[in-house]
């Protein structure tokens, strides 16, 4: 155990989550973790969400957004009303453990340097396969399509105690997601801009061309459901997922190796683009033409962020120099141990 206790926050961001808070908010409450704080930050639900919480859960503290902010924003407008030495994003779809926060604490505690971290994602459903939001935490490859440790796109691995080793990583999953707040507050929190999905890749980038370290924690495990909020087969998740990728290249390379890989990147897309469009998938042909135009009309903006606060790119650590689409489509790799 650690000899001070930190001070921690679980703070969930909600949105007509009312079934799912019922379900997960025991649990959570029933964490092996002294110094702890269980936030709901509610983002305008209309289920009834926040009279259901104030009435079964009175030791939930709710913090109430008045419009939805989406996952980006709204987290950035709860957390300015959150004191604590570290703060947990946990999606109301996960079901932890009981000593799920210590050991990641410990580990963060460890070094001065790490500023955010994840635990084992597993699948809810599937109690022995690693889950896709985040799974054994997450890497980059050379044109910044994120993948993970026991999953590349639709393959699931088992989890067989082949990912037990604590090691960092590139970015850390939003849906349980620690960070240390003083690192919060150093880079302003999410991108609000996102909206929703990739916010916590670009934050985890920006940590690290701050010098800080991203980290998975073996030793914590947790289940997640999964699209909770936006599904898979969704065009606006495959908007935001299009354009906001494009976006944290611009704001997180460095200026010629963003122009360089972002021209590729959108060839890449275009390959999508025909794919969705042969299949018969025409919302999804105009969410990648929406995504590729919404992003070239925010590139002065992007640069303006990026020269407000981003410093050169210092960490290739986690990053693969192949590219993911690629080795997984063609070489048929199916497996992250087949990477390296």
């Amino acid at each position: 155990m650690l000899n001070k206790i930190p001070s921690v926050a679980v703070v969930i961001l909600n949105w007509n989550g009312k079934v799912l808070l019922e379900k997960f908010l025991p649990g959570i409450l029933a964490s092996n973790y002294q110094n702890l704080q269980v936030i709901v930050g509610d983002n305008a639900s209309t289920d009834n969400s926040v009279a259901m919480v104030l009435e079964k859960f009175p030791e939930v503290k709710v913090l109430a957004n008045t419009v939805n902010y989406g996952f980006a924003g709204g987290y950035n407008k709860i957390l300015e009303r959150v004191t604590a030495d570290y703060f947990i994003l946990l999606n109301s779809d996960v079901e932890v453990t009981p000593n799920w926060i210590e050991p990641v604490i410990r580990l963060m505690e460890s070094d001065k340097t790490i500023a955010a971290a994840q635990p084992k994602i597993k699948a809810y459903n599937f109690k022995n396969q690693f889950e896709y939001a985040g799974a054994a935490g997450g890497f980059l490859d050379h044109f910044a399509f994120p993948f993970c440790r026991g999953r590349l796109f639709n393959i699931y691995e088992d989890d067989n105690g082949q990912y037990n080793d604590t090691r960092e990583i590139f970015w850390a999953s939003g849906a349980a997601f620690f960070i240390k707040s003083k690192f919060w507050e150093e880079t302003v929190g999410l991108d609000a801009d996102l909206f929703a999905h990739m916010e916590e890749i670009d934050l985890c980038w920006r940590l690290k061309n701050l010098g800080h370290k991203i980290m998975y924690c073996a030793d914590s495990e947790v289940f997640h459901i999964g699209g909770g909020t936006l599904q898979t087969e969704n065009p606006f998740k495959t908007y935001l997922n299009f354009r906001n990728n494009l976006i944290i290249m611009q704001k997180n390379l460095p200026p010629l190796e963003a122009i360089l890989r972002i021209t590729i990147r959108i060839f890449i897309d275009f390959i999508a683009w025909w794919h969705f469009l042969l299949t018969g998938k025409p919302k999804f042909t105009w969410a990648v033409s929406k995504a590729h135009w919404h992003f070239f009309t925010s590139i002065a903006k992007t640069n303006k962020k990026r020269k407000d606060y981003q410093k050169p790119y210092l960490s290739n650590t986690g990053v693969y120099g192949g590219s993911i689409v690629w080795d997984f489509f063609v070489r048929k790799i199916k497996y992250f141990s087949q990477l390296w």
